[in-house]
């Protein structure tokens, strides 16, 4: 059965907080340094949910191997037509197209919403596979934080990448709460 794409689901958080901890344990794309158990993890989906920020995961043969979503770039109103994505897949599941079906997924999502920009945060700047992906679907690097970060004995930057969605700037954004 082929990789799908659909929203997340409240029964999907069990596997969203394994994938997350494996990130946040071994991996360089969260800066956080302990995982947040599923109680949490519960409490952000549904806190972007509510939002109506999109939220979803790409699953085989009903077996979750990874989840994105998008949230508020940054908290203040001129901001609102912006978003940050963030992608995570099982380490079981890498390099099988499961990141660039969900990014697909959330850029089309994300444009049918209304919004204008997403923003890449990428949390480290040796990060070539996720630089790769995103770029390949039309994200430009538009800069590098340096050394912004401590985590795994070692000093990581923070790549920041942008992509139109939609009109991008070509026309005032419709109004949004």
């Amino acid at each position: 059965m082929p990789i799908s794409v659909r929203p997340a689901l409240p029964a999907d958080i069990p596997a969203i907080a394994v994938i997350y901890a494996h990130a946040v344990r071994h991996g360089t794309a969260s800066f956080e340094l302990d995982p947040p158990d599923e109680t949490e993890m519960a409490r952000r989906m549904a806190a972007l949910r509510d939002a109506d920020y999109p939220y979803l995961v790409a699953q085989e043969d009903g077996v979750v191997l990874g989840y994105a979503y998008a949230g508020p770039y940054r908290p203040r109103p001129a901001y609102r037509n912006t978003v940050e994505n963030s992608i995570y897949v099982s380490p079981d599941a890498r390099r099988r197209g499961v990141a660039r079906a969900l990014l697909d997924a959330l850029i089309a999502e994300c444009e049918s919403m209304g919004f204008r920009q997403m923003i890449a945060v990428i949390g480290d700047s040796q990060s070539a596979a996720s630089r790769g992906l995103h770029e390949s679907l039309g994200f430009r690097l538009v800069g590098i934080a340096e050394a912004v970060g401590f985590k795994h004995g070692r000093w990581l930057d923070q790549v920041l990448m942008q992509r139109a969605l939609g009109p991008g700037t070509s026309t005032p954004p419709a109004p949004r709460p």
